[in-house]
């Protein structure tokens, strides 16, 4: 008698539509990664727009070194570059060569008196401006004299004027003692003082071009000898 044999029956592994996975599996793990990416891009992204709102180059703004005080105002007499000290000893600016800066020998030009340092960003920025701006009025009786202070050292400013071709006098204030004379607080601080000695305008802060044109213009000496308005 013939034994019975279970019928041979051969079923097809059922494969996923990437290996083992499953569409449905596929599915979900695709939409956990959406979820995720969403979430580290809402985590990630800063409040408020990071596109430029407004000016792409803002006006500098003066370094602030003092205690905001009362300075000289237009109508003073500027004060000489020289201080006597409460011990009696005397301080004198001088060039950076050791020749000294008196006001009492630009009697008769415009001077434009700028408190400066080599460290200072809106300085630095400035820099071009007092160049060109001496440059183009020098032979009209502009006189330029930049006090520097807070350096390092006179080498430090020297370095500046000679990579930058400063041609204007720079005074190393390495004592502060002119600084406090004019009771200065920010850097940089413009003084323009008419042929006559006394202040026309003070302005705390750098210039642009065209400003630092229309205050240079109200000191310059005219033929008869006396300069124009003052700045507004």
């Amino acid at each position: 008698m013939t034994e019975e044999r279970p019928e041979f029956t051969h079923r097809p592994a059922r494969h996923g539509l990437i290996g083992p996975f499953g569409g449905r599996q596929i599915a979900a793990a695709l939409a956990i990664v959406v979820i995720v990416a969403v979430v580290l891009v809402a985590v990630s992204t800063p409040l408020g727009s990071t596109a430029a709102g407004g000016p792409p180059d803002p006006k500098a703004t003066p370094y602030v070194i003092g205690a905001p005080t009362e300075g000289l105002r237009p109508g003073d007499l500027a004060p000489e570059f020289s201080v006597t000290r409460a011990d009696g000893t005397t301080f004198s600016l001088t060039d950076l060569e050791g020749r000294p800066i008196r006001l009492a020998d630009l009697r008769g030009k415009g001077v434009w008196i700028n408190f400066w340092a080599s460290w200072c960003p809106p300085c630095q920025a400035e820099t071009p401006i007092l160049r060109d701006t001496y440059a183009a009025y020098r032979d009209r009786g502009l006189e330029l004299v930049a006090v520097a202070v807070q350096e390092s050292s006179a080498a430090d400013v020297t370095s500046y004027a000679e990579r930058y071709g400063l041609s204007h006098p720079i005074g190393n204030d390495a004592s502060g003692d002119i600084f406090r004379l004019y009771r200065v607080f920010a850097l940089p601080t413009q003084i323009f003082v008419g042929p006559d000695g006394v202040i026309r305008s003070v302005v705390q802060g750098p210039l642009d071009a065209d400003g630092a044109a229309s205050h240079v213009e109200t000191i310059l000496p005219s033929p008869g000898g006396t300069a124009g308005a003052a700045a507004p």
